[in-house]
């Protein structure tokens, strides 16, 4: 599996820690910087690597900043990029087996590196559920997605 990963200067150490990981583990990882703690513009770094899992060049999204939620603002308007602020396991378990998330948006002023890791891992062995409830749910986030975003094809880079 390949895993984009993005941050901003507030999650550089973070990222650090779980691309460590993801390597360690088999993963591949793309990692779209940033890669110092120098202030910078967090949509720098989250645009190239969500449209990346959009586009399937990766098949997942791992994104750390101060808080979560700028990187989930960002990948959200992509078409294609489902992504979610996940603070604990069990978010990241709802995260994956209810909506199907591709990208895991982590808060590094919010949450420290062991639970990080946790959360990492959870979402990463976590599969969507099957059933058809949820199947139907899904599907529709994806038809509004479909509906009101702009087509991946269509996206100037």
């Amino acid at each position: 599996m390949k895993i984009a990963m993005a941050c901003d200067h507030a999650g550089t150490a973070m990222k650090n820690e779980i691309k460590a990981y993801l390597l360690d583990n088999g993963y591949e990882v793309e990692d779209f910087g940033t890669y110092d703690e120098e202030s910078c513009d967090l949509s720098d770094f989250v645009y190239p690597a969500a449209l990346a899992v959009a586009k399937g060049q990766c098949d997942r999204g791992i994104f750390v900043d101060g808080v979560g939620y700028g990187s989930a603002l960002i990948a959200n308007k992509i078409s294609g990029c489902y992504a979610a602020v996940c603070q604990d396991p069990l978010c990241a378990t709802l995260a994956r087996q209810h909506t199907d998330s591709n990208i895991l948006c982590l808060g590094a002023k919010i949450i420290g590196t062991l639970i990080s890791m946790e959360i990492v891992k959870t979402w990463l062995h976590t599969d969507a559920l099957t059933d058809a409830k949820y199947r139907r749910r899904v599907q529709k986030v994806c038809d509004i997605n479909d509906k009101h975003c702009v087509p991946l094809d269509q996206i100037k880079d």
